[in-house]
């Protein structure tokens, strides 16, 4: 205890030189905290925007049995060898037909070998999936890009997203104005369009967009509603994308050339149920469409999550040890200033010695020394890394994934690191402390 107070005294009677020493450790906390604030804010940022929507379980055909489920490589079997799909008689043993007894439109690749059309989903497979237990809804659609213009207004690469009847009633959309799509626009292939707000803006300004009439491609469709969409202008449709608009899948199909079905998508209320109840959908929707060499597997990102926040940490990895240089540096100024000090006090190092006290209890005295002098600008560059990314959030909010997060684990972990950093760096001048001879130290002037 008694060093520690003889620590923080010398400390104290020298304020500026000290808080100039602790420049340098305050500087390298704090850009290692901000950068790694910012590393755990992007990959929490990522993380939600991956998974905000998880409960919606998409279902995708591929044309080969690949073994690939959910992201969770299951491997192919003995029979099927890597390629996937069976064929000869492996394939006959299990009641399948080989490649060239499949009926239907079939292509070759560039093996030679043919392969199987892909199939053309009918919404009643689809719609069959809801006897599953687990699923309470599905909605499929289509997609297409298109100019949309209003007057000399236009906007490009919009997004126009072609939904079924159920679409409205299982995916969460808020409408902002005007109507959702109805059973006669569906019946009568109405030229009818939601925009999102963002596109309703752009192409009229504070003017009402309800019932106005806009272009969409060669064809003029009327404005019957404005619904909120969170994901307009990100990246999801492309960094130049123009924002997003809803009509019929069936109108979609018919004037842009595209399948009513492009896009499967069931509702799984319950998330922990997403991948038992995701793969037997898919499994039924395989038997339903009755394809020989292909198979529906669901979407799931859970292995491109994990790569995506991967790269994020080595980045902020090697960035963090990069800012880490200046608390080397900072490191080397405390030693620098430790060495003046033991200079110094060297009488003072001398009477303690002549009055009982131990190369050990010196050696202490000036480790400790070093030490609060880390902590203290470890605690202050904390303090200075939890302002910096007050102000970047306040700023540049708009611009990042996620708001920086500054973990317990990180903020405990700089204050253990500035400590280790004053032990690593004092003990040369402790050291040195510690070998004077108490009489040569009595008779420096």
């Amino acid at each position: 205890m008694q060093n520690w107070k003889f620590a923080i005294s010398s400390i104290m009677s020298h304020k500026l030189r000290s808080f100039l020493t602790m420049v340098g450790i305050i500087i390298g906390v704090a850009s290692v905290v901000v950068i790694m604030a910012l590393g755990d804010g992007m990959k929490a940022g990522v993380t939600k925007t991956f998974t905000k929507d998880q409960e919606y379980v998409q279902i995708s055909y591929s044309p080969n049995k690949s073994g690939y489920v959910t992201g969770i490589n299951i491997g192919p079997s003995e029979d099927t060898g890597e390629g996937g799909g069976e064929s000869g008689p492996a394939a006959e043993d299990r009641g399948m037909a080989a490649p060239s007894d499949i009926d239907g439109e079939n292509a070759e690749d560039v093996d030679g070998q043919v392969q199987e059309a892909p199939p053309v989903v009918q919404e009643s497979w689809v719609k069959e999936l809801t006897k599953i237990q687990g699923i309470d809804g599905y909605y499929v659609s289509n997609t297409s890009n298109a100019t949309i213009a209003f007057q000399k207004k236009k906007a490009d690469g919009v997004n126009i997203q072609g939904v079924n009847e159920t679409y409205f009633s299982v995916k969460k959309v808020e409408l902002l104005s005007g109507r959702k799509l109805t059973p006669s626009d569906y019946s009568n292939f109405s030229r009818v369009v939601l925009l999102d707000e963002g596109l309703a803006q752009q192409l009229f300004g504070t003017e009402n967009p309800l019932n106005q009439v806009v272009s969409v491609g060669d064809n003029n469709y009327r404005v019957v509603g404005i619904f909120k969409d969170p994901n307009a202008g990100t990246a999801l449709y492309g960094a130049s994308s123009g924002g997003s608009a809803l009509m019929a899948n069936t109108q979609l199909a018919s004037e842009f050339g595209t399948d009513e079905i492009q896009n499967i998508v069931v509702h799984v209320p319950d998330v922990k149920q997403i991948k038992t109840v995701g793969i037997e959908a898919a499994q039924k929707l395989t038997e339903l469409s009755g394809v020989r060499q292909g198979e529906f597997q669901i979407f799931n990102l859970d292995s491109i999550l994990e790569e995506t926040n991967k790269v994020v940490g080595i980045m902020t990895s090697v960035i963090g040890a990069i800012a880490g240089i200046s608390l080397l540096v900072g490191g080397i100024g405390v030693m620098n200033i430790m060495l003046v000090s033991v200079t110094e006090r060297t009488r003072e190092i001398g009477l303690r010695k002549a009055l009982g006290a131990t190369r050990g209890k010196i050696l202490v005295q000036f480790l400790i020394e070093s030490m609060v002098l880390t902590i203290i600008g470890g605690l202050i560059g904390l303090g200075l890394a939890y302002g910096v990314n007050s102000l970047i959030t306040t700023l540049a909010a708009s611009s990042l994934e996620g708001p920086p997060i500054i973990s317990l684990n990180v903020a405990i972990g700089s204050i253990i690191f500035s400590a280790f950093v004053g032990i690593i760096f004092g003990i040369l001048p402790a050291n040195k402390a510690s070998k004077l001879n108490p009489i040569e130290a009595l008779r420096y002037e």
